[in-house]
């Protein structure tokens, strides 16, 4: 069967794309201002109080994220992108007013919440809308604009702290409420499994049609109601894929402590290994570009070799940069070397999210997302909780080591899904009323 076009469905995925590219720019904004805040005497935060801050942005995150399958269940995922946009451009203005670290913790929590909510839930409607092979490529499309958000922030943190002050930063992150709410209210569909679920077929026809999907099928709605919402998690460990789940967590938690991890410490292990100052902040900014080249680029390959195995080489790529990153180049190569490992860092990570559409029907998927993103947050913490302990104890050159080690365990776990996958499915026809899988 021919490969359709992504035409039909450029306004979800552009909607989406924009709601996710503030997404990358809220979650950026507090390391890009963060030594303006630490001058700010009136203020009165102090190098740890800002740790502990950021590790209640990813513990709202993680929630977030964990809530979002089930809530996008019940009350659909139109609402909930609505929701959560406005909850981190709420937290935004809450940093901006704060007076105190708590309250400004506080803020950061509140868009946490919106920030962990918001990725699975577009994540989720990108796979549901966009054309049968064209998943990958469309997912890598989407996660585009987290590291396009990403550049901004730290443009905005560059110009507009130093002229202005901290706080006009935060205030540019409440624009996503003004702009970006009203034109999904405007414009983005709901989802037509979502709308089948609550007997709206006529309407879930209608909006099948119009982006050109199939109509939506029973086995496709969200199950309804407070046990249908239990029932979609415990669906994630039944016989068809009890033991993908695991393996997809592990491989989200190994990613995201390579995608925060070296994002927090890169700066500083390459200052470690002899690079100045002004280099060793440009080198972040060369990753992030990277990982836009290589959204791209993954998408593509994952459509025509399957997400897994992009996901698995990619890892074990990055890895092998990671370890390149420790040793002492010269300047631009290594800016070379930091390129390519961004191409290869962050669309691992976007490539375990692609595989779970292999795994989990479309009933379960936005569950089965919520909880990928959500467990994986805990690499987010681990990863630089990792580099502040290597760093704090003059280990700095062991980072990058570090760093390959996750790779690797990450490139083994996704490996494994396959195999699972295809257990899971003889599991579930040996068993009774289980629901199909198909094989990753």
């Amino acid at each position: 069967m021919p490969k359709r076009s992504l035409r039909p469905v450029a306004l979800v995925l552009g909607l989406c794309w924009l709601v996710v590219f503030f997404d990358g720019m809220d979650v950026n904004i507090y390391g890009a201002v963060m030594p303006h805040m630490l001058d700010d005497e009136g203020l009165g935060l102090t190098p740890a109080s800002a740790g502990t801050i950021g590790s209640w942005t990813t513990f709202g995150m993680l929630l977030g994220a964990l809530a979002a399958g089930n809530l996008t269940d019940w009350l659909g995922r139109r609402p909930v992108v609505i929701w959560s946009v406005i909850l981190f451009s709420l937290g935004s203005a809450l940093c901006a007013l704060a007076e105190g670290p708590a309250f400004f913790g506080a803020g950061r929590f509140a868009a946490g919440l919106g920030l962990g909510g918001l990725m699975p839930t577009c994540l989720a409607m990108v796979m549901e809308f966009a054309p049968r092979g064209r998943v990958a490529l469309a997912t890598g499309l989407l996660m585009t604009s987290y590291h396009t958000g990403g550049m901004v922030a730290t443009g905005l943190g560059l110009s507009l702290a130093p002229a202005f002050g901290w706080r006009w930063v935060f205030w540019a992150g409440v624009a996503p409420a003004l702009v970006a709410v009203p034109l999904v209210l405007r414009y983005l569909p709901e989802s037509p499994g979502v709308l089948l679920a609550r007997g709206r077929r006529a309407e879930a026809d209608t909006i099948a049609a119009r982006y050109g999907l199939e109509p939506p099928e029973p086995a496709q709605a969200p199950a309804a109601g407070a046990k249908g919402r239990w029932d979609s998690v415990l669906a994630l460990f039944a016989p068809g894929c009890r033991w993908a789940t695991p393996l997809l967590w592990v491989a989200s938690f190994c990613g995201l402590l390579l995608v925060y991890g070296v994002s927090t410490w890169l700066p500083q292990l390459m200052r470690a290994s002899g690079y100045g100052l002004t280099s060793s902040i440009s080198f972040l900014m060369v990753i992030n570009l990277g990982g836009i080249v290589g959204m791209l680029i993954a998408g593509r390959t994952a459509d025509r070799f399957g997400p897994v195995r992009v996901s698995a080489l990619w890892f074990v790529l990055t890895a092998v940069g990671a370890l390149l990153m420790g040793q002492q180049l010269g300047l631009a190569l290594m800016y070379g070397v930091v390129f390519i490992t961004g191409v290869w860092l962050f669309s691992a990570q976007v490539m375990v999210y692609a595989a779970t559409n292999t795994v989990y029907a479309p009933g379960q998927r936005a569950t089965g997302l919520g909880w990928v993103t959500g467990v994986g947050r805990l690499g987010a913490v681990v990863g630089p909780s990792v580099g502040g302990a290597l760093v704090a104890n003059g280990m700095q050159d062991w980072g990058f080591t570090a760093f390959a080690v996750a790779g690797l365990c990450g490139a083994a776990a996704i490996s494994l899904v396959p195999l699972t996958a295809r257990r899971g499915k003889r599991d579930a026809g040996a068993g009774a009323g289980a629901a199909p899988v198909t094989a990753a």
